[in-house]
């Protein structure tokens, strides 16, 4: 599933220009070439960050020098690089409180059973462009880099140019 968000990425500039209808985000990434379980699982994932991202917001804004600290299930879930790599992108000002939290609800939402690094930076990546957010090119490319490497042969195999 993680590959059919790259493409999303990489395919549609922003958000808005992804087809928000699923039977037709469907029939693209069909067409593309994907496995039909891992176009259902994006297509429901992609739903679901759309509606958290119009209702996530925090309660009480966060103190300087606050931190987030994870549940015993969220520890289970999203391991430590990923949350030291959360803790950065909020020390550098990219994202903020809500925006946190919304990275960790999506990657609560994947199917896997533990979210690594990569897997991570793609959920960040998304909702950052789901939310059009400007980011610095030197932060966008720490995001890409390793997912490009990672699926590019994948990529080559899935994706059918006529």
């Amino acid at each position: 599933m993680i590959d059919i968000l790259v493409y999303l990425f990489e395919t549609y500039g922003y958000a808005d220009a992804c087809p928000e209808e699923p039977e037709q985000l469907t029939r693209k990434l069909a067409s593309a070439g994907f496995d039909e379980a891992d176009i259902s699982d994006a297509v429901e994932w992609l739903g679901g960050l759309r509606l958290a991202a119009g209702r996530l917001t925090p309660q009480l804004p966060a103190g300087r020098g606050s931190i987030r600290i994870f549940s015993d299930s969220e520890q289970v879930r999203v391991d430590v690089a990923a949350r030291g790599f959360l803790a950065f992108l909020e020390n550098t000002g990219l994202i903020d409180l809500r925006r946190r939290e919304l990275i960790i609800e999506r990657a609560l939402a994947l199917p896997d059973a533990e979210v690594n690094l990569s897997q991570f930076k793609v959920i960040v990546l998304m909702v950052l462009w789901q939310e059009r957010a400007s980011v610095d090119a030197l932060i966008l490319d720490e995001l890409l880099t390793d997912e490009v490497a990672e699926f590019e042969d994948e990529w080559q195999e899935a994706i059918h140019v006529h």
